[in-house]
């Protein structure tokens, strides 16, 4: 058995790009920053971000393109994919990615594009879930903290 899960929280880097294939299926691009705190051997505090990319297909990444704006913070789960590719000076080179199977948007209801919050979380990677309505302020649930995160 093995197992490829990914489940990252952090900041969108960029808006999201949509484009779509030939036969019409939505594919959105963005970058999502995380970031880890830790002590030095010095005893200094340091901070370092790591970058992903990110691949949202089908209905999600309609969802995504509507929703999603750069500094958004959300959390995400999804696989790690990679690819293989001779560049123009004929090198092998290999990029890696994370495919998201369904995402969440996290923080205030201020932060999350004009106090809505919104879901994309598709059940069992489907991603044919019907997009979500906008909530009204007065209608919102409650906000979405720290402590809300499963792990």
């Amino acid at each position: 058995m093995s197992v490829n899960k990914v489940i990252l929280v952090g900041r969108l880097g960029r808006d999201p790009e949509t484009r779509y294939t030939g036969a019409g299926q939505a594919v959105c691009n963005f970058s999502l920053a995380t970031d880890e705190s830790f002590k030095s051997r010095s005893g200094e505090r340091q901070k370092r971000t790591e970058w992903h990319k990110i691949v949202v297909w089908g209905k999600q990444a309609e969802i995504a393109q509507q929703y999603l704006k750069k500094g958004a913070q959300i959390y995400l789960e999804g696989r790690i994919q990679s690819r293989e590719w001779t560049d123009k000076e004929n090198q092998k080179r290999t990029s890696y990615e994370i495919v998201a199977t369904n995402f969440r948007m996290l923080g205030s209801r201020s932060d999350s594009m004009g106090g809505a919050a919104h879901s994309a979380a598709a059940g069992s990677g489907d991603f044919d879930s019907e997009a979500p309505a906008p909530v009204d302020h007065d209608q919102a649930g409650p906000e979405v903290t720290d402590e809300d995160i499963p792990f």
